[in-house]
């Protein structure tokens, strides 16, 4: 049985759409676990004029697909309450403070806290601001940790001036800059397949490898977050954050060891080599596009809350390059998208081909060789495969590609 982290759970944002659909079923499976069970309280916060029990029946409903089991998640949502809140009021967070600490003693919390701004980023500063001029943060032994997801800014200069803020208040250990992609099953498995077999780690590099793809493709369009959606569009919404962080972990040297601290290092040293493009290079090594009306579908600027002259991209591909020892030469090929045919991420990790091929003399009919890929799937299915090249099974001698495939 996992050791219970005791935790009071601040939720700024609790009845948006991101905690109803993902974070209050994540702490259904937690609290399935044992890692949260009797010595844990959430507050959900936002303007809404909800009280405990309203909030309980909401978030009820929200992990209801997660467990039938009805005993079990009235037990769960008994450790949650509400406070009607304004996140820029100062003194809105008197009142928070006066709850936690009512919770802290009821539940031995021992003044561990967890704030999880579920908004807007424009909020992030403010209310980590707010937090510490209230003095909401612990000052005993209990941590403090900060949780905030993407987007962390628009560009360099809103996200440096994020960081400023969100540093004012909380030490860097403190914050949790949150990517969900990395807590997938197969993103995770790209360091084992990489660093715990030699038949690949020895050859990943500039002289064994041709090219990597990474694709990140959905089926569906902007839905009902035109609005969030048509101020970032596809490049913010999916490259710089879930597309680059596959890429850091596919191009990074081997760590010193399997750390967080290590592993960030690493991946920081490879962003570090990759080439910046001037706008003539940009154009000409990326592309942007929105989708089309097809069929019954709207093209994206027919979608409610789109400004008919938008421009912003729902589809983006481009070629990255780095200009280290390791990748001199290597493409990375990226592409992502809303309305493409199907949904699924996947990463093409293709080799060279022989330099010669001994097989394909005239009388043996056979085509030429394949090149090697291993092809790492992350959704929806998981698992990998390796194309080789090898003898079918008929007369003569001819080769085919042969998949090997773990699924």
């Amino acid at each position: 049985m996992p050791t219970e982290r005791r935790s009071l759970i601040m939720l700024f944002g609790a009845t948006g759409d991101l905690a109803t659909r993902k974070l209050y079923p994540a702490m259904l499976k937690l609290f399935e676990k044992g890692n949260i069970r009797d010595h844990f309280a959430v507050i959900g916060t936002s303007r809404y004029k909800f009280d405990d029990e309203k909030f309980r029946e909401m978030v009820s409903k929200s992990v209801s697909k997660e467990s039938t089991n009805k005993k079990q998640i009235a037990d769960f949502v008994s450790h949650f309450y509400f406070v009607t809140h304004d996140v820029t009021d100062l003194e809105h967070y008197s009142v928070l403070k006066d709850k936690a600490n009512e919770l802290d003693k009821k539940y031995q919390l021992n003044g561990n806290r967890v704030f999880y701004i579920s908004m807007a980023p424009n909020f992030f500063g403010t209310v980590a601001k707010n937090l510490k001029a209230q003095h909401l943060l612990s000052e005993g032994n209990g941590f403090n940790r900060l949780v905030i997801e993407k987007p962390f800014g628009r560009d360099f200069e809103s996200a440096k001036q994020l960081n400023d803020d969100l540093s004012a208040a909380f030490e860097e250990n403190q914050i949790f800059r949150i990517d969900h992609y990395l807590g997938k099953e197969m993103i995770q498995n790209i360091e084992a397949i990489r660093f715990g077999n030699t038949i690949f780690e020895a050859l990943w590099n500039n002289r064994y490898i041709d090219n990597i793809q990474v694709t990140l493709a959905e089926k569906l369009g902007v839905e009902e977050r035109a609005g969030y959606y048509d101020n970032s569009g596809a490049l913010r919404d999916m490259v710089q954050n879930h597309i680059m962080q596959i890429v850091s972990l596919l191009a990074m040297e081997q760590p010193v060891a399997f750390k967080d601290t290590d592993i960030r290092a690493e991946k920081v040293k490879a962003l570090r080599s990759l080439r910046v493009y001037n706008v003539a290079e940009a154009s000409s090594n990326f592309v942007r596009g929105q989708y089309a009306a097809v069929g019954n579908d709207k093209e994206y600027r027919e979608e409610d809350g789109v400004p008919k002259d938008s421009n912003t991209e729902t589809f983006v591909a481009g070629k990255l390059m780095f200009d280290n020892y390791r990748w001199s030469g290597t493409p990375f090929y990226i592409r992502t998208g809303k309305k493409l045919a199907d949904k699924f991420t996947r990463v093409d990790v293709v080799f060279k081909k022989p330099l010669v091929d001994i097989f394909a003399f005239p009388q043996s009919g056979s085509t030429p060789l394949n090149a090697n890929v291993l092809t790492i799937f992350i959704e929806p299915n998981q698992g990998f495969s390796l194309m080789v090249n090898a003898k079918n099974s008929e007369q003569g001698f001819h080769t085919e590609p042969v998949q090997l495939q773990y699924l």
